[in-house]
């Protein structure tokens, strides 16, 4: 049971942290130089992710990613659709 308690703190005391913007890598090293058990600790780091990526939201739409592209003088340009056979011939012209 002192096992399990024992545990438990760990996994608190990374969930904190996380949240804080501690890396687990600082973290873990920063335990186990303290003379924690290190199966212990990677345990109790991979229980806290859990319930860290339970709590997190779930995105219900996809992001719409947008390009434009400029000139030089930062003017938007449009760009001409290539048919099939223009892209193979610029393609063995080198443009």
């Amino acid at each position: 049971m002192r096992r399990l308690e024992y545990k438990e703190q760990l996994v608190d005391y990374f969930i904190r942290n996380l949240k804080k913007n501690y890396t687990a890598e600082s973290l873990t090293f920063s335990l186990v130089s303290q003379g924690y058990s290190r199966v212990i600790v990677d345990q109790a780091l991979q229980e806290a992710n859990k319930q860290i990526a339970e709590t997190a939201p779930v995105l219900k739409e996809k992001p719409v990613i947008k390009h434009q592209y400029y000139d030089y003088d930062n003017n938007p340009i449009t760009p001409e659709p290539f048919t099939v056979w223009e892209r193979i011939v610029n393609f063995f012209r080198g443009r």
